[in-house]
């Protein structure tokens, strides 16, 4: 069983920034593919960013493209989502995942385990 503990949520101006971090309890983190997914009020979860196993490979939805980095430290276990030029529409609960697999679709339903979220609001 995987855990997984994020952090840096706040309340943030638009244009600025903030920094997620995401700690993984498992030993062996770099087996799991990492995602970010965020949930705005009355709206379903969806996916923000992912990472493959060694970071190669990184996966954004086209609205946080240019704006938010993704990435990983494989001996620290942490996955981080640098968002920058936040706007409002940002604003949400902000949930890491992994997958114990090779991800081909980021959707919730392929991810095995998650965080309990992150609120990060985006006031005009």
């Amino acid at each position: 069983q995987v855990q997984l503990v994020e952090s840096g949520g706040g309340l943030v101006q638009a244009g600025g920034s903030l920094r997620l971090s995401c700690a993984a309890s498992e030993r062996i983190f770099s087996r799991y593919y990492m995602g970010w997914f965020r949930q705005a009020p009355g709206k379903e979860r969806a996916f923000v960013a992912g990472i493959s196993w060694s970071g190669g490979s990184t996966y954004y939805t086209d609205s946080v493209k240019g704006r938010f980095t993704i990435s990983r430290d494989n001996v620290a276990n942490t996955v981080y989502l640098q968002m920058n030029s936040l706007k409002p529409e940002d604003t949400a609960v902000y949930y890491c995942a992994a997958a114990d697999r090779v991800v081909t679709g980021w959707s919730t339903r392929n991810m095995d385990y998650w965080g309990q979220g992150t609120q990060v609001t985006v006031s005009l």
